[in-house]
């Protein structure tokens, strides 16, 4: 038997008790012995009771009788449309798609927010002080960092739905966690389980959007799918905020079921996979099962039927295989590559690096907002909690005009300057200047932030520099696809928007240097010169 992956395997039914694929070093793979009538050698076309194994793609053509009802009593053929491309599907199939994986990211990012907004009654309750209570925001970032080096593996062998349901059920489980605690150190671990399971809808679901949008028609969900998940880290406190004013902080954490369960159930019942080679190989298990049932029944050969554009009539017995199968690695190496790769990267790639850097920057500043404004408005303007909340709906509605303008930006540039987008530099044209938001509204906030200044100044300040945050998330997420109190309030916002100044060279140096970087990436050229 070839070795070579490129050819037909081809077994008689004398020997066709096992296959062993050389190439891949896969172990055997019994195969039943045909038993169907003998053939009818006067029937056109003649068959040969060779089994041919032949590599599956969803362009193959596939002989006639595999998607034709050939007779009432033969095996019904399998739905194909239930295993389509996800890039071949209808636009509003992938809205569907989209819809839940925004609202997804919304829950998971609302989820980051509202803690904050339960500091007075936690620290009461145990004790604590403003350092020890932000400890569960920082438990929330741990694991929303580290889960994904361990679920990623998974969506790619199992699918993106299954990882998504469990999340989700994690999720919840964890959101009761918050709720029913009666300690700080319990809190502390519900939040690093709300904080992994939230991870999924906001790192796989990148991998979702990639997995049915080419990337020419990928911005615009982009967009929508990064808005979601700034505009929920506004929204959690804005509406915690009212909830902590008049009930217990438990149902902080109470109300958040009510929004998880429709996801859950959405999820489960909406959601289709995406994963183009797990789909791949249910087809490929779909159709094998179908022609075993179909041989041995008294209607095989079928009839000759007149071939299609996507049919043919073939002279042997098929059996499909998937290449991505045979080659992937096994769970324990893809968990190893996994957690080691984004270190290597780090090291090794300089666009990595310092994309990484510019990216954790903007998502620091974000995250340092949530225990800031209370501490800020409180301080400067008296506000109570509930006030304190109405601020943080300058962050939603900073990341819905962050998504509105993006989107009208790339309409623009397709039509005027089709030319910038040809280069993944071209996703980062519009974040060189949008980008400088982030420290202008920093040091805006720094600078208003005194009493006797109107707070609306800071709040739009907030707003402005969400705007920023925005086009940097999208910027990364983008173009790596394709390829207080020490120093005061005016202290500590300068010295953010001093580093924010300092970043926001980045795009700059890409753009007129990013394909000299990349010619010198041995990974991006791999990357470029892949399939799109």
């Amino acid at each position: 038997m070839s070795g070579n992956l490129n050819d037909p395997v081809r077994r008689t039914r004398r020997d066709s008790a096992s296959l062993s694929s050389q190439a891949s070093g896969d172990v055997e793979v019994p195969i039943k012995d045909l038993d169907h009538k003998d053939i009818d050698a006067d029937r056109e076309p003649p068959y040969s009771s060779d089994v041919r194994y032949e590599y599956l793609e969803f362009e193959t053509a596939l002989p006639a009788y595999a998607t034709t009802h050939i007779h009432a009593d033969a095996p019904q053929p399998p739905n194909l449309r239930n295993y389509e491309s996800p890039f071949s599907w209808s636009s509003s199939r992938k809205t569907v798609v989209l819809i839940l994986c925004t609202f997804a990211t919304f829950c998971a990012a609302y989820s980051a927010g509202t803690y904050s907004m339960a500091k007075e009654p936690l620290m009461a309750k145990w004790g604590i002080g403003t350092v020890a209570f932000n400890v569960g925001v920082t438990t929330w970032c741990l694991g929303f960092g580290i889960a994904p080096m361990f679920l990623a593996p998974f969506s790619e062998i199992n699918g993106r739905k299954p990882v998504f349901i469990i999340s989700c059920v994690v999720f919840v489980a964890a959101q009761i966690g918050c709720a029913l605690t009666d300690s700080f150190a319990g809190m502390l671990v519900a939040r690093f389980f709300v904080g992994g399971s939230a991870s999924t809808f906001s790192t796989i679901i990148g991998g979702v959007l990639a997995d049915i949008y080419h990337k020419e028609d990928r911005n615009t969900p982009m967009a929508i799918y990064s808005g979601g998940a700034l505009a929920g880290t506004g929204m959690g406190p804005f509406l915690s905020g009212f909830i902590i004013g008049r009930v217990s902080w438990r149902w902080v954490f109470y109300h958040q079921l009510f929004l998880d369960g429709i996801l859950l159930a959405a999820m489960f019942f909406f959601l289709k996979e995406t994963r183009g080679s797990v789909l791949l190989s249910r087809r490929a298990k779909a159709l094998n099962t179908y022609f075993e049932a179909l041989e041995k029944s008294e209607h095989f050969p079928p009839p000759t039927e007149k071939p299609t554009s996507d049919t043919y009539q073939p002279t042997h017995l098929i059996r499909y295989r998937v290449l991505a199968d045979e080659q992937r690695s096994s769970i324990q190496r893809m968990i190893y590559l996994s957690t080691t790769t984004p270190f290597k990267l780090l090291s090794t790639e300089p666009v990595v690096f310092f994309f990484s850097l510019w990216a954790a920057f903007a998502w620091a500043t974000l995250y340092l907002t949530l225990p800031a404004i209370p501490l800020v408005f409180t301080a400067r303007h008296n506000f109570d909690v509930q006030e304190n909340g109405c601020v943080f709906i300058s962050l939603t509605v900073g990341a819905i005009v962050g998504a509105l303008l993006s989107i009208y930006q790339e309409k623009a540039a397709r039509k005027w300057w089709p030319h910038l987008l040809e280069q993944p530099e071209g996703r980062l044209y519009f974040a060189c200047l949008e980008s400088a938001l982030l420290p202008i509204g920093l040091f805006w906030f720094g600078a208003t932030s005194s009493s006797h200044i109107h707070w609306i100044s800071p709040v739009i300040a907030l707003g402005v520099a969400q705007v920023g945050i925005f086009s940097i998330y999208l910027a990364v997420f983008n173009y790596l696809a394709d390829m207080f109190n020490g120093l005061g309030f005016l202290g500590a916002s300068c010295l953010l928007g001093g580093v924010g100044a300092l970043l926001t060279l980045v795009p700059w140096v890409l753009v007129f240097n990013g394909e000299r970087i990349r010619r010198r990436s041995k990974i991006a050229r791999e990357i470029m010169e892949g399939p799109g």
